[in-house]
């Protein structure tokens, strides 16, 4: 580069500064130190104007300017682009965001949430979370991406809870189960769950039990029924449910195809919602099962309806209509309807004051249907008498795989085991001997002592010709028993001792027997 084309022109002129030697030739003149050099280039760049304006024509001099810079300094290098920045890597789970709105709303924050909140499932029942622990909880579950099955049941959402769960249920798409059973939501959350369950295409199985929704909010259920197109399960049991609600809902299930599986159970519909539900099912083609349970379809006007509902569906695999007051009449008017359908395979009808005739009625219309897919019959805690037992060993030879069950069920207890030492004493009584005589059959030596090895020897030679009953556990539970100080010999008096031993439990134990009766 000329410096000296760049320097201006005045400094040209300039004269050299000597040490008192006047000026000299230019050929002649020192060369410039370092710091004079560096001196001069900063003036240089002073002297130079920047361009105003991006695209700006460089002038000589400002072309010149840049020539001194470093493109390999940092320090000078200035862009537009915006430069890489490390950021935390992203929560999907939420747990940072549950912490901190834990920590701002002065709640504890629920550990088990925090252990469990990466699983698939997270079940939170009874954790008495409330209103203040459901909403941190609700607010990092809708940017949780792991949690598919969820159970929020018995935590007393009440309705400022369960609006918070619909809130996340608005944000969050990976939830497919959802459990909010005894909340005691009412009729607030009612519209709103509905409208966002509607919207939702990720929830297939919803339990709403035990959540004060009535009347009132029957035709959010039923808009819900009606619209969804992904919901297959539906439980709204333990709810208020009475005539219009059984009315609209079960009209609701005409327009439905999605749904597989719904409970109304334990609610209060009578007869005018009985025929709601009658003719909706009949134009159902969807429904497999259908839990109509501990309600008032009886004595008879609701079976009526029902029966001309089985006539024509083509799609119901279960039914159960426990506990509905069904009378003897009630049943043959719901046996007419077996006759002719072909898709029912469980049917439940027990703790109902049909008697046996009512029983005897539905397993007759049963045999008279050769279409007939039953193969579960319950009438619990109904008592039958000779004949519908003998209608069912009948019926068992074209349908072998129809079960019934009848009566009371009784708990299987297994039988306390009989101590080997009473069979033993019992045998020797049946044949006259005493103690004293038995032994001496293995005592041959007359030493009133024998090992075990002899003992059973004697033993088996008892079992094989005598017909003692004594199974090998019970032989080697006598040995032991006999055999107390465990020096391998079972001496007379061992036996005469365990003898007694086991005569004074048993009269105890007799004595127990008769005080308790």
């Amino acid at each position: 580069i000329n410096m000296e084309s760049a320097m201006p022109e005045e400094e040209k002129q300039a004269p050299l500064e000597a040490s008192g030697e006047g000026s000299k030739p230019e050929a002649e003149a020192e060369e410039p130190t370092e710091v004079e050099a560096v001196q001069k280039e900063q003036q240089i760049r002073k002297s130079i104007k920047k361009p105003q304006a991006v695209g700006a024509v460089l002038s000589p001099e400002e072309d010149q300017e840049f020539a001194f810079d470093d493109i390999a300094d940092d320090n000078g290098y200035d862009t537009d682009l915006e430069e890489k920045t490390e950021h935390a890597a992203y929560d999907h789970s939420g747990r940072t965001l549950y912490i901190d709105l834990c920590k701002s709303a002065g709640v504890v924050p629920a550990s088990y949430y925090l252990r469990h909140i990466a699983d698939s499932e997270l079940d939170m029942r009874h954790h008495g979370l409330g209103t203040g622990g459901i909403k941190p909880l609700c607010a990092s579950l809708a940017s949780n991406s792991t949690v598919t099955k969820l159970d929020l049941g018995d935590n007393w959402l009440g309705a400022a809870g369960g609006l918070q769960v619909v809130h996340m249920l608005r944000e969050n798409c990976f939830i497919t189960e959802l459990n909010l059973a005894d909340n005691k939501m009412g009729l607030d959350v009612a519209k709103q769950l509905c409208e966002v369950l509607m919207a939702n295409t990720q929830v297939t199985s919803v339990c709403l039990r035990g959540n004060e929704f009535d009347d009132r909010s029957s035709q959010f259920f039923a808009d819900l029924i009606t619209n969804t197109a992904t919901l297959h399960r539906l439980d709204l049991s333990q709810n208020n449910f009475a005539e219009l609600g059984g009315f609209t809902i079960g009209k609701a299930l005409m327009e439905n195809s999605s749904l597989l599986e719904l409970n109304l159970s334990w609610n209060h519909i009578r007869a005018k919602g009985a025929k709601g539900i009658a003719e909706g099912l009949a134009a159902n083609n969807g429904l497999k099962g259908l839990d109509l349970s501990f309600n008032g379809f009886g004595p008879t006007y609701g079976l009526q309806e029902l029966s001309k509902a089985i006539k024509v569906n083509t799609c119901l695999e279960e039914l159960n209509l426990s506990n509905n007051r069904i009378t003897t009449e009630g049943a043959v008017l719901f046996g007419k309807g077996l006759t002719l359908n072909s898709t029912l395979k469980v049917l439940r009808m027990g703790r109902n004051p049909m008697q046996t005739s009512g029983c005897y009625a539905i397993l007759t219309a049963v045999s008279k249907n050769p279409q007939s897919q039953i193969c579960l019959l319950d009438f619990q805690d109904i008592m039958v008498n000779d004949d519908f037992k003998d209608l069912h060993y009948q019926l068992l030879e074209t349908m072998p795989e129809l079960k019934v069950e009848v009566g009371v069920k009784v708990p299987h207890r297994e039988k306390a085991k009989v101590h080997p030492m009473m069979k033993l004493r019992n045998f020797v009584e049946k044949r006259g001997m005493k103690m004293i005589d038995f032994f001496n059959t293995f005592d041959k030596d007359r030493s009133m002592s024998v090992t075990r090895e002899e003992f059973l020897e004697g033993l088996e030679i008892f079992r094989k010709e005598s017909g003692l009953n004594l199974t090998d556990e019970e032989v080697e539970w006598l040995i032991n028993d006999l055999d107390k100080d465990g020096d391998g010999e079972i001496n007379y008096s061992e036996m005469v001792a365990g003898h007694a031993e086991f005569s004074e439990l048993e009269k105890k134990a007799l004595a127990m027997n008769s005080v308790s009766m």
